[in-house]
């Protein structure tokens, strides 16, 4: 662990005190004489069953010995039986299920008979078998268990591992000839260390379950000797006339158990964030206006004003600078430019949706908000997000990853209007139905039961379309809403998008690569390139007299003016030696 990972690990409070918890009980378990004196086997029978006093902070038991003593010098020997089945379930999760969910084949046959075979097997009673067989030996039951146990950290190790040895960046490790081990050690286990980190985590708080239940047999540590599910034992034997016994023993467990499971889900957090995060979190830019900023228009229902965004790293880059343009009601905007010109996160930060490792530096929008114009800064996060639904709708690229598998169509839809509105769910389910209507679905009535599984690429935009207008949003946020469908489907969105523009006289803004659709149902078009502005015109003048060279690079470049046969010119065929010229 390194000085960033810890830093952000203990910004979580629950991790914080989890693990301020589980030290506490490490520190007892080492040195039990620093925090507590007293001689957990003294007995004192004329200070039997005492409750909490300056003497004895948490009271006495049935034979008078101090009750804080013995949970301190009963530490050692769950820890240490905890460690003994983590170390071995750890072992065998890890490196037989990671194997067998990525080399698959016979050897994964056999780990899933294997896994099958100890799952089958009942876990206490087999530790105890051993504990007879070995003499009482903890070290022998706990390892046994470990054994057993790991059957189902290694079933969902195998899961996590065959689902990401399918993704393509694997392929191309194989590709480029990295080893299987590397392949494994970099790119596979990143990807599933939280779910490692849960599986474990829940088995140590099981370890401690069966660790205190044998020694709440008495098959463990032998008594006197102090043992946590030795005092559970002594307690229950006491319940009826001094219940207070079961109090401390009872609770120490629980928040060890519990200390384990949140330690596991923040550790997992943390995991998963130092290899999703972009760098480290820069200082967030102020939100404060611009006093000295151009006045906007009053019919203008959307303003974008010097958007500049970055990375988060100390060698932070930027990904869109200084870009400005306005939007009027029932306008579309087509921004156009080649992949990772920054037509997307220009979109996004209208929404406060920047993805992990990337802000903005500054920016401002104005918007038309019930009838008035309002200046938001763009990093004003928590104001952006009250734009969402109502002022501003998305639709996105994938209308698949769009909608949750688990929900039908009328959920997505209903789920929108009732976050909303205080209507009943008969009232949402008629409103959701005349969306339906409205972006030109059949049989509406039906395709609300359905699954997102049940219906085509296009319905399912047709549905993410109307799911973005469930709210009446003014404005409208089009992803390259057609790229993931045939060209008869994507002739038909665009036409749709284009009828409730005028219709709902919403302003679009439509995120596209593709020249046709520009020409189909924009009015303007802003062209980028590597976060530039290189020219922004009416798609009249962008065709017929297009003034940057990037821009006449672009248009030559488009298929649709190539005949069939002749090779298609390059941006830098066009371009030769020419420079980027951002315009002002």
């Amino acid at each position: 662990m390194n000085a960033s990972f810890l830093s952000r690990l203990f910004k979580k409070p629950l991790a914080l005190v989890a693990l301020t918890w589980l030290l506490f009980v490490v520190l007892c378990a080492a040195f039990p004489a620093l925090i507590s004196s007293i001689d957990p086997l003294d007995q004192d029978l004329l200070a039997v069953k005492q409750f909490p006093s300056s003497e004895h902070l948490l009271g006495t038991d049935m034979l008078g010995r101090d009750i804080v003593s013995r949970l301190v010098h009963g530490a050692l020997p769950t820890m240490l039986g905890v460690l003994q089945a983590l170390l071995v379930a750890g072992l065998l999760s890890i490196s037989v299920g990671v194997s067998a969910g990525y080399f698959r084949g016979t050897w994964d046959k056999w780990v899933t008979q294997y896994v099958n075979l100890m799952m089958s097997l009942p876990f206490i009673v087999t530790a105890l078998a051993v504990l007879m067989v070995f003499g009482r030996s903890m070290l022998s039951a706990m390892v046994t268990f470990g054994v057993l146990a790991s059957a189902g950290s290694i079933r969902i190790v195998r899961s996590v591992t065959l689902g990401v040895r399918e993704e393509l960046y694997i392929e191309a490790a194989r590709i480029s000839g990295l080893s299987d081990v590397a392949i494994i050690v970099r790119h596979v286990l990143p990807r599933i260390v939280g779910p490692i980190i849960v599986s474990l985590s829940l088995f140590s708080a099981a370890a401690v379950t069966t660790q205190t239940g044998i020694s709440f047999l008495g098959l463990g540590v032998v008594p006197p000797a102090p043992t946590w599910g030795g005092m559970i034992y002594d307690a229950a034997s006491s319940v009826n006339d001094f219940p207070w016994m079961l109090v401390p023993s009872g609770l120490t467990i629980a928040l060890t158990i519990l200390s384990f499971g949140l330690l596991g889900d923040a550790l997992t957090d943390t995991a998963v964030e130092t290899w999703t995060r972009g760098g480290a979190r820069a200082k967030v830019a102020s939100t404060a206006l611009d006093a000295n900023a151009d006045p906007v228009a009053g019919d203008v229902v959307l303003a974008m004003r010097h958007v500049t965004i970055q990375t988060t790293a100390a060698d932070a880059k930027v990904l869109v600078n200084n870009i400005s343009f306005e939007l009027r009601a029932g306008e579309t905007l087509g921004i156009v430019g080649e992949s990772g010109s920054g037509k997307t996160l220009t979109s996004l930060s209208l929404l406060g949706l920047l993805p992990s490792g990337v802000e903005v530096k500054r920016g401002e929008a104005t918007v038309m908000m019930e009838g008035r114009q309002e200046r938001i800064a763009l990093t004003d996060t928590a104001k952006l997000a009250k734009l969402r639904g109502k002022t501003v709708g998305m639709i996105f690229q994938e209308p698949m990853a769009a909608l949750d598998p688990c929900f039908t169509v009328g959920h997505h839809l209903t789920e929108v209007i009732r976050a909303h509105s205080k209507v009943s769910q008969s009232e949402a389910r008629a409103q959701a139905i005349a969306l339906l209507e409205q972006v030109q679905i059949l049989d509406p009535a039906d395709i609300f039961k359905r699954y997102p599984h049940q219906i085509s690429g296009g319905m399912a935009q047709r549905v993410g379309i109307a799911r973005a207008l469930a709210l009446k949003p003014a404005i409208l946020l089009a992803d390259e809403p057609t790229t993931a469908l045939d060209v008869t489907v994507q002739a038909e969105i665009l036409e749709l998008i284009r009828e409730l523009s005028k219709s709902h006289n919403m302003a679009v803004v439509l995120v596209t690569h593709d020249w046709g659709v520009v020409a189909d149902i924009c009015d303007r078009a802003l062209v980028l390139y590597q976060g530039n502005t290189m020219e922004q015109a009416s798609v009249m003048d962008l065709f017929e007299r297009p003034q940057h060279p990037y821009t006449q690079a672009l248009l030559k470049a488009n298929p649709h003016n190539v005949n069939a046969g002749d090779r298609l010119p390059t941006i830098a065929d066009v371009m030769g030696n020419k420079t980027m010229e951002v315009t002002a």
